[in-house]
């Protein structure tokens, strides 16, 4: 019986425990940036083509040794 109450304890120990919860606070920021991060590279990444045939046409217009 004092085995089934040592066992209570601990478990309502690690219920009221709160020294893991700044580590899932930074697991859940992390991983929000990184998501954030990829979602910016998509966008970028996907109007890259269009902007350099732009630039291209620009500087392939300008003259040369005026």
């Amino acid at each position: 019986m004092k085995r089934l109450k040592n066992i209570g304890a601990r478990i309502s120990g690690l219920i009221t425990d709160e020294d893991g919860a700044v580590t899932v606070d930074w697991v859940v920021l992390t991983a929000s940036l990184v998501m954030l991060g990829m979602a910016s590279m998509f966008i970028v990444a996907g109007n890259i083509p269009g902007l350099t045939d732009k630039i291209s046409s620009v500087v392939a217009s300008q003259p040369v040794g005026s």
